[in-house]
């Protein structure tokens, strides 16, 4: 974590936030922590939130002691933190997104992370953007922004991975440019040639386990493989800056890399269900930044324990925080008559 110019004299830090994030099970609020920490004025907790301007820099300086960073897969993706209750009008960075979830359009708060897996298979988040219509930007513009921060910070990744949505020509040849790698999901409808001149829909295709390398339309040279899943097939287009090694791509190039990618579906999930990432009750920008900023170090915190054998998953700690509290209420309360 950067260090402060000055000693601060401030009674709510990062880290009682975070532990806070990372303790409380349902009300996160700073009147909350304030009812938690006697002594402690939940103004103070709103001050540090107002004040405090962590930046995507201060995260990766945090994380990059953890990693390798050279060789690595780096998986962009973005989540939609449901706000169904607040409006919009009176709480910053709320719109409307596309939720996989949900799969429906949903009020909430767009983060796009890029999230890098090390050649050990140590993962963390490095790069981060909330989604603000003011600045005129796409998610793909946010996306190249990352990818091209990141390596300018020192991470010389492999590959890039992202879905369907992020497998747009411009992010393609963009990283074409970078010379490194991608595995992208793509539409079933994409446009694909076995040789230039003749295109047809890439799930017209029979495509064997060993991938099938086809020309993308107003791209290049790609190799393309399919996965089942439960009710659909997907199809996706791998690529490497050397045709000769991407002629040789086999099916465990592929699922490697597919499965690197997959480690970013878990760290939404582990954000919202465990580091209380969606619940806040701050309106402002600059508090709701910083409440994002902690709840992305708590699963740092979570993922670092791990890495280091003091829990074995991420859930643990939540999990087994109550434990004695609700062993204690049954107990106490086992003999008592029921009221009815």
């Amino acid at each position: 974590m950067r260090e402060p110019s000055k000693p601060s004299t401030a009674k709510c830090t990062c880290t009682l936030y975070i532990l806070f994030l990372l303790a409380e099970p349902k009300y996160v609020s700073c009147v909350r922590l304030s009812e938690v920490m006697e002594g402690l004025s939940h103004d103070s907790v709103n001050r540090f939130l107002l004040r405090e301007r962590y930046t995507p820099r201060d995260l990766f300086d945090e994380v990059k002691e953890h990693l390798i960073l050279t060789g690595g897969i780096a998986s962009g993706d973005d989540s939609v933190l449901d706000k169904a209750y607040s409006d919009p009008e009176k709480t910053d960075l709320i719109g409307y997104f596309w939720s996989g979830k949900h799969k429906r359009t949903v009020k909430g708060i767009n983060l796009i992370t890029l999230y890098y897996t090390d050649i050990t298979g140590t993962s963390y988040p490095v790069n981060f953007r909330i989604y603000d219509k003011r600045e005129g930007k796409t998610k793909n513009d946010y996306f190249r922004e990352m990818v091209s921060e990141v390596k300018e910070w020192g991470l010389e990744m492999a590959w890039v991975t992202g879905d369907c949505w992020y497998s747009s020509i411009e992010n393609l040849k963009f990283l074409r440019n970078e010379e490194v790698g991608f595995l992208f999901g793509i539409a079933d409808n994409r446009k694909v040639s076995l040789q230039k001149g003749t295109e047809v829909q890439v799930q017209t295709l029979t495509i064997p386990e060993s991938g099938l390398v086809v020309y993308l339309k107003e791209f290049g040279w790609v190799k393309v493989f399919c996965q089942n899943f439960k009710n659909e097939v997907r199809h996706y287009i791998l690529f490497l800056p050397d045709e000769d090694h991407l002629r040789r791509l086999d099916r465990s190039d592929f699922r490697r890399v597919h499965d690197c990618h997959w480690q970013i579906e878990s760290f939404h999930r582990v954000i919202k269900q465990v580091c209380n990432i969606e619940r806040f009750q701050v309106r402002t920008e600059a508090a709701i930044k910083t409440h994002f900023f902690c709840a992305l170090q708590a699963f740092c915190k979570l993922q670092t324990m791990r890495v280091e054998g003091l829990i074995e998953n991420l859930y643990q700690v939540s999990r087994q925080l109550f434990i004695s509290v609700i062993r204690q209420f049954i107990l106490e309360n086992l003999a008592k008559p029921v009221a009815t």
